[in-house]
């Protein structure tokens, strides 16, 4: 496969082939997305977030684009602090962006967890463990995490299944960790099994992580907490998909619904409380 394909933009796959249906992946792809949030869920409990309140299921209403965004939080200080259940598209029309995000407090150094899937129209799959720490000097961090999981990387990585997506924006390389998934599938049936493997493997390995974390020292927390949350702002408003989604709902609109993923009003919460 040559470079120009896999660099082609999200616009350009969608131009060649722009309304191909995607309810029966859009349903696959949820059932996933919602099996992960309720084993996340059941270990780390998490309270509906009023950010979000009446985005449960909202249309433009003339079919263009819809979508769903459900937005949680935990306790701050020992938990799941922020989590993200969402999709946004159009099942009819060949695009989907399918997401849950967790997002951890800093009494441990556990790497945040990113589940994307996706249509374009073919299979889009992003999943990641967000570091909290700078790999490329903290090796303690990279040899308990991310290390270990390698060979798991590795295999899928060399599955010619898949084909590897490259990213546009440079914050969004930036932004990928060494145990980064990012790529593109066939519409099949076995793809998605591999797929629904895949995540339910990197959840469990996740979850195992949660529950045998040492704490973070009080007095460090703060600071990682900052990190976290510039590393969660800049995920959502730096974006490409952003860009996309203007096309359809205008600036204003999206800006407003980044804002709630985001989870800025909480951000400003915690932050406030901490002053």
């Amino acid at each position: 496969m040559t470079s120009s394909r896999q660099t082609k933009t999200i616009p350009e796959f969608l131009a060649e082939a722009p309304d191909v249906d995607s309810h029966d992946l859009w349903r696959q792809f949820w059932e996933i997305l919602s099996e992960a949030k309720d084993k996340i869920t059941a270990v780390l409990p998490v309270q509906p977030h009023p950010s979000s309140a009446g985005l449960g299921a909202w249309d433009t209403g003339d079919g263009n684009y819809e979508g769903s965004l459900n937005t949680f939080s935990g306790d701050p200080d020992n938990g799941a602090e922020w989590l993200v259940h969402s999709w946004i598209g159009n099942r009819s029309a060949s695009i989907l962006d399918m997401n849950l995000q967790v997002w951890l407090g800093p009494h441990i150094d556990v790497p945040h967890l990113i589940i994307v899937f996706g249509t374009v129209p073919n299979v889009f799959h992003y999943s990641d463990l967000v570091p909290r720490h700078d790999l490329m000097v903290d090796l303690d961090h990279l040899h308990r995490y991310y290390e270990p999981q390698n060979e798991e990387w590795l295999g899928l990585r060399g599955d010619d299944r898949f084909t590897w997506s490259v990213s546009h924006g440079t914050y969004m390389r930036a932004f990928l960790s060494p145990l980064g998934n990012s790529y593109f599938a066939d519409r099949n049936d076995d793809v998605v099994e591999t797929l629904r493997k895949a995540v339910h493997r990197r959840v469990d390995t996740w979850l195992q992580w949660v529950a045998e974390a040492e704490p973070v020292p009080v007095e460090e927390r703060a600071a990682l907490r900052a990190r976290d949350h510039a590393v969660r702002v800049n995920g959502y408003t730096l974006d490409p998909m952003n860009e996309l989604s203007k096309r359809f709902l205008g600036a204003e609109r999206v800006d407003e619904l980044v804002a709630v993923r985001a989870g800025l009003s909480q951000i400003a919460e915690i932050e406030g409380r901490a002053r």
